[in-house]
């Protein structure tokens, strides 16, 4: 005689290594929060070192990408998102300093604003990115080259 599913003994216990899968394929909570501090965190780098544009912006979601992407998809790609798109922020800004430095400065009349305006721009970026990846939607920054793919 065999016996029913439901008597053949305990489910086996959950483990905790597991992210929980998403209902609906919406991010968890805990998904969607970091995936905005991964974003944020590109403009905490920017105060933290002292410059606008520095080796700090890519840091933290360097980081976050680093310790999440194991075990949170969506935080995994939204800090690999912000991770390019600020590699690609301190590619451009090293290049206008590099332009500005070999005309001897002449050229900053050009860079120098040409460097506000796209650093209003990636302002404007990563605060839509943040607020995409709070409620949930996958957000390609334009203009960005996918060093991480």
């Amino acid at each position: 005689m065999s016996v029913p599913p439901e008597s053949a003994g305990p489910p086996p216990p959950p483990t905790d290594d597991l992210p929980p899968a998403p209902v609906g394929g919406m991010p968890s909570h805990e998904e969607r929060q970091w995936a905005l501090f991964a974003h944020l965190s590109a403009l905490l780098g920017y105060l933290v070192t002292g410059h606008f544009f520095g080796i700090g912006c890519f840091l933290g979601p360097l980081v976050i990408w680093l310790v999440k992407k194991d075990s949170m998809p969506f935080v995994a790609d939204q800090a690999k998102e912000a991770l390019n798109f600020n590699l690609t922020l301190a590619i451009v800004f090293a290049a206008l300093w590099i332009i500005t430095v070999a005309t001897l400065f002449v050229g900053a009349v050009v860079t120098f604003p040409l460097g506000v305006i796209i650093g209003i721009a990636a302002l404007v970026f990563i605060i839509v990115a943040a607020i995409k990846a709070n409620e949930g939607e996958r957000y390609r920054y334009p203009f960005t080259l996918r060093f991480i793919k």
